[in-house]
């Protein structure tokens, strides 16, 4: 594994790990950009260690500690936490525990304007500069930097909590995470951001794997993949687009996706993931199942009915007489 990759894969889990130990967001940024500048020097000098994470927890955690010495106004919280960086085991395994999933909820957290949850989930998890979350958004830096500061003084003074919802708070909860996400997915799409798409799926992959059991989780992941799929092929009518140059391995794994998030009941993601799925299986246009988009049309409808609901259902009804039409001629 190339250094790039290493610092892909264990950011957000060391952002998430020193967020839990410290409890303050914007020291655990600081050091953990301290770290992967610190290893970088280091790395290609002596190589990438055996544990990389390791190394990088070590090397942020002793960063924190010379920070929080120098601060006068951290020194009552050092003495609280009773850092002793220098005795401090490394992490067991090869890589950090994995507490990204507390990271999750506490940068969608319901306290935090809807428009500041995906630029921080962003900011936090994917690891984006503040420049590259604006470009996401399209948004000055400037006004994404005020709302990342807004986010984070947001958490501090609200004391927005750093864990995993109680069992029974996960339902109220879960979606906001969900919707984060998704908002990602919908800004690459609809600026034909590629990168930002793909970096959506990857963090709703880091999210399956930590909720495994959540229908939803792997219906959000379905989804986006069978959307996803199309993308060379993206034209502004479904029936004007060339179907060979779909992605068949994305289509194959969302579809899977997609009847599994069905099995145990039906949610929102789950439902549009079997109506694109229905899309990206048909061999063409014409062959789509249409009777049975219009039944998940009407299945969606009751569980978040909207006007884009509404209206989606009416042209697939209407595509389905145009069928039934061609049929009788």
């Amino acid at each position: 594994m190339n250094v790039e990759q290493v610092f892909r894969e264990e950011r957000g889990r060391l952002l998430a790990t020193l967020v839990k130990r410290f409890g303050d967001l914007d020291l655990a940024e600081e050091v953990t950009s301290d770290a992967i500048e610190a290893a970088l020097r280091h790395w290609p000098v002596d190589g990438v260690p055996d544990r990389p994470g390791a190394w990088l927890l070590t090397t942020a955690r002793r960063k924190a500690v010379d920070r929080l010495r120098r601060d006068q106004a951290y020194a009552a919280r050092l003495a609280l936490l009773q850092v002793e960086v220098d005795r401090a085991d490394p992490p067991a395994g090869d890589s950090l525990p994995d507490e990204r999933l507390e990271l999750f909820f506490t940068c969608a957290h319901p306290a935090l304007p809807a428009e500041d949850r995906g630029a921080l989930t962003l900011r936090c998890l994917a690891g984006f500069t503040t420049p590259e979350v604006a470009r996401a958004y399209l948004v000055p830096v400037t006004t994404m930097q005020q709302r990342i500061v807004r986010a984070k003084k947001k958490i501090k003074e609200a004391r927005i909590p750093f864990r995993v919802p109680d069992p029974h708070e996960l339902p109220e909860r879960l979606p906001g995470v969900l919707q984060a996400v998704y908002s990602i997915f919908t800004e690459g799409y609809a600026a034909r951001r590629t990168d930002l798409a793909d970096e959506a799926i990857r963090l709703a992959r880091i999210l399956r794997g930590l909720l495994p059991h959540e229908r939803e989780v792997t219906g959000l992941l379905a989804l986006m993949l069978l959307i996803h799929a199309r993308r060379e092929a993206r034209a502004e009518l479904l029936e004007d687009q060339d179907r060979t140059l779909w992605d068949r391995d994305m289509i194959t794994e969302g579809s899977a996706l997609a009847e599994r998030a069905l099995t145990c009941g039906h949610g929102p993601y789950g439902v549009q993931a079997a109506i694109n799925a229905l899309h990206d299986e048909a061999p063409d246009f014409a062959s789509t199942d249409w009777p049975q988009i219009v039944a998940l049309y009407d299945v969606l409808d009751g569980l978040v009915p909207s006007p884009v609901v509404a209206l989606n259902s009416r042209r697939h009804r209407h595509a389905r007489r145009r069928r039934g039409r061609a049929r009788v001629a």
